[in-house]
């Protein structure tokens, strides 16, 4: 029995945190096929729930991921108060090295906006964290958020920063593949809805 070749030469497991409602869901819907590089890169994205009652089983997806998009609702304060804890929780449980990439959703309701952007701005450079704002509704930066965590995520392999025979370093490498680099997304138990 032979086997195929493998169609891609890395899987990057991402992980999207966040309180309920902030629209973790969404952003995933609003992702799809894309480009990259001159490597395929396979995303293996995992949304997670962001209730309170189901935090500790959520934890134990952090086991792993290379990147985090760390999701807030800029229209509810609360839903940003909270990312201390979520922070807190991505740096003990996943490696030194995960790319972790705040995004505030819900853009395009800024007139409801109770979170600005220069706070959050601020909040992502005292964490040395990635930053921008999206909008899940009509697809703004949602793209550029999984890109860019990959283009550093990739930045971060070349720079030998991970350690690719690690589980916990979040990418599997697969023999180079001639080719164009595509991001594809397998998305776990994905809504086929989601009210953005």
């Amino acid at each position: 029995m032979s086997s195929a070749p493998y169609n891609y030469n890395y899987i990057f497991k991402y992980i999207i945190i966040g309180d309920m409602g902030v629209g973790k869901s969404c952003i995933l819907h609003q992702f799809t096929e894309k480009k990259f590089d001159d490597k395929k890169i396979k995303l293996q994205i995992w949304d997670t729930a962001g209730q309170e009652r189901f935090r500790a089983v959520t934890r134990s997806y952090y086991r792993g991921a290379a990147g985090a998009l760390m999701v807030y609702d800029i229209t509810r304060r609360s839903t940003y108060n909270h990312l201390s804890s979520w922070l807190t929780d991505t740096r003990n449980l996943t490696n030194p090295n995960t790319v972790i990439f705040l995004i505030g959703n819900k853009s395009d309701l800024e007139s409801t906006r109770e979170v600005t952007f220069e706070e959050a701005e601020e909040f992502a450079k005292e964490n040395g964290l990635m930053f921008l704002e999206a909008s899940a509704m009509t697809g703004q930066n949602v793209e550029e958020a999984f890109l860019e965590t990959a283009r550093k995520i990739y930045q971060n392999i070349q720079e030998g920063r991970l350690d690719l025979n690690a589980s916990e370093s979040g990418v599997q490498h697969r023999p180079s593949q001639p080719g164009r680099t595509t991001l594809t997304n397998d998305v776990p138990n994905a809504k086929d809805q989601c009210s953005c």
